[in-house]
């Protein structure tokens, strides 16, 4: 899934050929949860009944586009604030264990740095002394040196 990356959001028009869905290898293609947990799901669902109903379509091509567009950026501010929260949590449930050996999965190399995720606690950190020569999905042994939660930074050295 993180290769793959975010979804979008997106409007399609009958007989227009879309992107579909990468995963399931369709090309028509909603999804839907609860109407009162997501914005999206509720514009679906009304775009669905209207159809049922043999009503016109209750928004404007250019209004589905406007909604589909504030989603794709709602959903990234989202996924933004939990990855955040999600490196806190951790940091916090790490700081009293600084010294410790984890064994671990490289999770990313490029210019900012190199990633890896402890199998237990699952929690991800950079990796700040010993990563020359890494790639993505080695297994490595690591030791916790530094944790920071209120910025979410976890440090390791490969051990």
């Amino acid at each position: 899934m993180k290769s793959l990356g975010p979804g979008e959001y997106a409007v399609q028009l009958p007989g227009e050929e879309g992107e579909g869905h990468f995963g399931l290898a369709v090309q028509d293609y909603t999804h839907s949860t609860a109407p009162n947990r997501r914005f999206a799901d509720l514009v679906t669902q009304r775009l669905v009944k209207a159809a049922l109903e043999g009503k016109p379509v209750p928004y404007s091509i250019e209004e589905l586009r406007e909604i589909a567009e504030h989603c794709t950026e709602r959903d990234a501010a989202a996924r933004k604030v939990e990855r955040k929260m999600r490196k806190v949590a951790a940091a916090v449930l790490l700081r009293d264990r600084i010294g410790e050996e984890f064994k671990a999965i490289v999770t990313g190399v490029s210019d900012k740095g190199t990633f890896a995720r402890t199998i237990a606690p699952p929690v991800d950190g950079r990796v700040m002394r010993g990563e020359r020569g890494l790639r993505v999905g080695d297994k490595v042994q690591v030791k916790l040196v530094s944790v920071d939660p209120k910025r979410g930074f976890i440090d390791f050295a490969r051990a």
